[in-house]
């Protein structure tokens, strides 16, 4: 197939499928997401998404009605129904269906189960980004891989006009995140990068990053940093499931990065290194 789209156990192709009108996700985006690429018909990370995926689910109350095993033999069947084994592979959850009521389904519906297959190679890691700032107005629940995904969207939207590739979020001068990526940096050959707080989400590549920092004996410090010291960075490095470790070359039209090419690279390199051989 082209494409796999997988509703509650129907599955065809995206274009094909059809979901009810009263699934909670219409009126209130009320579901959560996770997303990785697969490489060779194996799913790189899957584990730990299926992990993050299962904790943001608990944390608004979604009954998934599965256990993570049987979550995880799904999306892998899925994934070899594909002609391709190179696969953006996409799935959420929502709250179940039923008639438009803020508060949850009285009859305490399990969720609905969605899965979306795509064929997509992993993006060029060593190509540099742009980035611009934005003023973090989000919700106070940024740890939740929620569907409600508007000020993202608009966000991203905003980088797209400007042209750029991504928006660094800040509340007041604190860095958080950015729309749809973590954001670190590399200062005086130390990784710093936001602790896992409710401002951003626990990224699944910024933890491999973190991973990868240490068996490089590169020191890591998981604490807030400001505005001001992201553009003094030696390098900023932007991390999501979809790019894994994509460094910036510009912010806000301003020139930065560029002062420690040699311990970016050997930190990409180990990075791709990885998904390349959980995925042969």
């Amino acid at each position: 197939m082209k494409n796999l789209g997988y509703y509650n156990g129907k599955f065809g192709e995206i274009e094909d499928m059809a979901v009810p009108m009263n699934d909670r996700v219409s009126f209130f985006g009320d579901g959560v997401y996770d997303a990785t690429y697969s490489r060779n018909y194996k799913i790189f990370a899957l584990d730990e998404h299926i992990d993050r995926f299962f904790n943001s689910a608990a944390l608004l109350k979604i009954d998934l009605g599965m256990s993570k095993p049987e979550m995880k033999d799904i999306l892998n069947e899925m994934v070899s129904k594909m002609d391709s084994g190179n696969l953006f592979v996409y799935w959420q959850a929502t709250r179940g269906t039923g008639m438009r009521n803020h508060a949850f389904p009285s009859d305490g519906s399990k969720a609905n189960f969605w899965i979306t297959l795509t064929p997509k190679d992993i993006v060029d890691t060593y190509e540099k980004i742009k980035l611009t700032t934005m003023e973090d107005t989000r919700f106070f629940h940024c740890n939740i891989k929620t569907l409600n995904l508007i000020p993202s969207v608009m966000a991203s939207q905003r980088a797209k006009e400007l042209g750029c590739d991504e928006t660094v979020f800040h509340r007041g001068d604190r860095v958080t995140e950015c729309a749809h990526s973590n954001v670190s940096i590399l200062k005086d050959g130390i990784f710093r990068t936001a602790p896992t707080d409710h401002l951003i989400l626990p990224g699944i590549a910024r933890a491999h990053l973190i991973k990868a920092c240490k068996k490089l004996g590169i020191g890591v410090d998981e604490y807030p940093f400001t505005l001001e010291e992201l553009f003094d960075a030696d390098e900023i490095i932007v991390s999501s499931s979809g790019s894994l470790c994509l460094a910036a070359n510009e912010i806000d039209g301003k020139k930065v990065g560029g002062k420690a090419g040699k311990l970016l690279k050997a930190i990409q390199d180990e990075v791709l290194d990885e998904f390349m051989k959980e995925t042969e």
